[in-house]
């Protein structure tokens, strides 16, 4: 079997031979053992690794794997070359393992291997293409070729039929709905001295200490504390919400007295940021003259902790008897990956619904970098944006286009680029590829099935029958996790989360979680005209362009964890890519660690053959040990990552079970219940911040 896979490696990238074979890369050029710079032992490393991939059909293998193993000596290269060793193991033991199990694989593997290398074949660069996806990345097959086919299927696909709309939808966002939005922290930018900042002098002296800890967590685009008002995110995002409420206001759809709540976690890459967080986003919030119409409460890890110590532990230890509760309720957080302070965002409405204001009925979230275009959204769909919230669509009953039962508990919304909304709100965020192929695309090709499915889901209207929304919507599959809201009640009967350890796409996390657990399942309804206007390249791009590798890296570990976690689910994987493809289970593969391995490997001689070889190294570094770690994770004799995933999901039982027993108890007027009320109140109090 896995002859076919190594025949298939060398035909990908034997040297070009005109009108006589297929290639898409020569590593060759890039392996040069006699180099010993950086750049020299880098690339040649990495092709290296293609080379020994053919298992002796390319004539360099020998030398190949001989200098793998040499730099496996090496004290700067041991890590690098002790990855490559590991992937030239496991790679074959899946591809064996997944042809025993799956006669469909074995021979789209066979036919792929006996054709790629025709000539006659080799002329049929589009076909050859199109058979490689076939084995490698299957959802994007047969895309580019039938365009509107696809659009138009996966459309039927999503399309529900409602059975009943909600009777008691959102009347009044500004006072039933929670906003809630995530600020990355970080430190200051290492070229600027503290002495220069615009920033208070405590907070110069703290980050003084806070400079000489270990970064603990990294993120994609974090605030560097200090960065210009203009470039940064979070000032922009609440100042764009708060524009959004004014018109609102203006409208008639709010008192004139009435202030919007919003909840901020913030999750920090430095621990001792924990205790200057909520001063300094104060400081910079009344340094810009104030937001005069928010309530905002900002919560760190330390907040959240002090929430679980002194109010839910208590209560399930006392209500429930759960000696444990402490341990299992750390997954109610912010920090370490974005699946934490998702979840906590999603969640923490629940517990506002129960100890705080019982009148809030959901939460919808926002990211900082987008914001509501009122002007446009009137004028291009009748509605202003807090308007289309009050939706019967939300929390409707319906079925979807096989015939089960769905409560569409959850909503979501879609993006315009800022450079596009000039042409229209329903313009595309993400567009059809028109391009050549690079070569790791052959392996992996996101942005295909994205495209698709960003036509096919979030720019379907509801005109005329049979899509009007009130016999038939769109269930939504995709999503972005900056135009996504949960009412309460669902939240609380059907419990999602995504794990912690899930680092990129958080948001498409979310409802794996439940997939399988209910006969109802929960759903997106999605509401045509709900449109943020996405406005990232008016930001800070320096702090975009420094954690491009790092978020570039995070793409290749998101294809090894979800294929992971959907193996951990109690359900079927056929079904969950059925549902999901062809974007978000794009990401679960049949063979995720040979996709990395291979996508990465290519990338990485992208870097090379571009002249990028600084960013080369730092992604080979970088990427080599997350990606070894996030394979010790999936791959550990006791199963990791489900364990991890099974002691969540316990977690969350117990917070909303604890939070029903608060409820219960206050119902009965329970002096227990109504002193953890109390402490919640103050709390808050606490992690409220001036805006004016």
């Amino acid at each position: 079997m896995t002859r076919h896979f190594y025949s298939i490696i060398h035909a990908l990238i034997q040297p070009k031979k005109e009108k006589s074979s297929f290639s898409i890369f020569d590593p060759s050029v890039q392996f040069e053992m006699e180099r010993d710079d950086d750049t020299g032992v880098a690339q040649s490393l990495n092709a290296a690794f293609l080379i020994s991939l053919t298992n002796g059909m390319h004539p360099q293998y020998e030398q190949a794997k001989q200098f793998i193993v040499r730099m496996g000596g090496s004290p700067k290269w041991a890590g690098i070359a002790g990855f490559y060793l590991k992937g030239i193991d496991l790679i074959p033991m899946e591809i064996e393992d997944i042809c025993s199990r799956d006669a469909g694989f074995d021979e789209r593997l066979k036919s792929l291997s006996d054709r790629i290398s025709d000539i006659e074949f080799a002329d049929e660069p589009d076909e050859t293409r199109e058979r490689i996806w076939q084995v490698f990345f299957p959802e994007a097959s047969g895309i580019l070729k039938n365009r509107k086919e696809y659009i138009n299927a996966l459309r039927a696909k999503r399309t529900v039929i409602i059975k009943e709309l909600n009777n008691f939808p959102i009347q009044d966002p500004t006072r039933e709905l929670l906003f809630s939005s995530n600020v990355l922290l970080t430190m200051p930018n290492i070229s600027k001295s503290l002495d220069n900042l615009a920033i208070s002098n405590n907070l110069k002296e703290k980050l003084a200490e806070i400079s000489e800890e270990d970064q603990i967590f990294w993120y994609d685009h974090p605030v560097q504390i200090g960065v210009e008002p203009e470039a940064n995110e979070f000032l922009y995002g609440l100042k764009g919400l708060e524009e959004a409420f004014l018109f609102e206001r203006n409208r008639g759809n709010a008192p004139k007295d009435k202030r919007l709540v919003c909840l901020l976690s913030v999750s920090v890459t430095h621990r001792g940021l924990h205790g200057i967080a909520k001063e300094y986003l104060e400081e910079e919030i009344l340094r810009s003259e104030g937001l005069k119409n928010l309530d905002i409460y900002v919560f760190t890890e330390a907040d959240t902790r002090r929430i679980v110590e002194e109010v839910i532990s208590p209560a399930a230890e006392l209500y429930l008897k759960r000696s444990d509760s402490n341990e299992l309720l750390g997954i109610f957080g912010v920090d370490g990956d974005y699946g934490r302070h998702y979840s906590f965002l999603k969640a923490v409405s629940a517990l506002w619904n129960v100890l705080v204001d019982p009148e809030i009925k959901g939460t919808f979230k926002i990211d900082l970098d987008q914001v509501f275009p009122q002007k446009e959204l009137l004028e291009q769909t009748g509605a202003s944006a807090f308007e289309h919230f009050k939706t019967g669509l939300w929390g409707a009953k319906a079925l979807d286009s096989d015939g089960k039962p769905l409560e569409l508990g959850m909503i979501a919304g879609s993006l315009v680029n800022k450079g596009d909304i000039k042409k229209s709100l329903f313009t595309p965020d993400v567009i059809f590829p028109d391009r050549e192929l690079s070569a790791d695309e052959y392996i992996f090709f996101g942005s295909l099935p994205q495209a698709l499915s960003t036509e096919a889901e979030m720019l379907t209207r509801y005109t005329r029958y049979p899509l009007d929304g009130k016999q038939r919507c769109i269930q939504r599959i995709h999503i972005t996790g900056g135009t996504t809201g949960i009412l309460v009640d669902s939240l609380r009967r059907y419990r999602p989360f995504t794990p912690s350890f899930i680092g990129r796409a958080e948001d498409q996390a979310y409802i794996l979680s439940v997939f399988f657990n209910q006969e109802e399942r929960l759903a997106y309804a999605h509401k045509d005209g709900l449109i943020m206007r996405h406005d990232k390249e008016a930001l800070n791009q320096e702090a975009i362009r420094s954690a491009y590798i790092a978020k570039l890296v995070g793409d290749y570990i998101r294809i090894l964890y979800f294929s992971a976690y959907a193996r951990a689910l109690d359900g079927e994987i056929a079904e969950l890519k059925d549902l999901l493809d062809p974007f978000t289970g794009c990401f679960i593969s049949k063979i995720p660690i040979s996709v990395t391995y291979l996508r990465f490997a290519l990338k990485t001689a992208s870097f090379f053959s571009t002249g990028k070889d600084d960013q080369g190294i730092e992604f080979l570094e970088i990427g080599a040990k997350r990606i070894m770690d996030a394979m010790n994770f999936i791959t550990g004799k006791k199963g990791r990552l489900r364990q991890q995933y099974e002691k969540e999901k316990i977690g969350w039982e117990l917070y909303f079970d604890t939070l029903s027993a608060i409820e219960n108890g206050l119902k009965n007027d329970d002096d227990l219940a109504i002193e953890l009320k109390r402490k919640t109140e103050y709390i808050m109090s606490e992690c409220f911040i001036r805006t004016q």
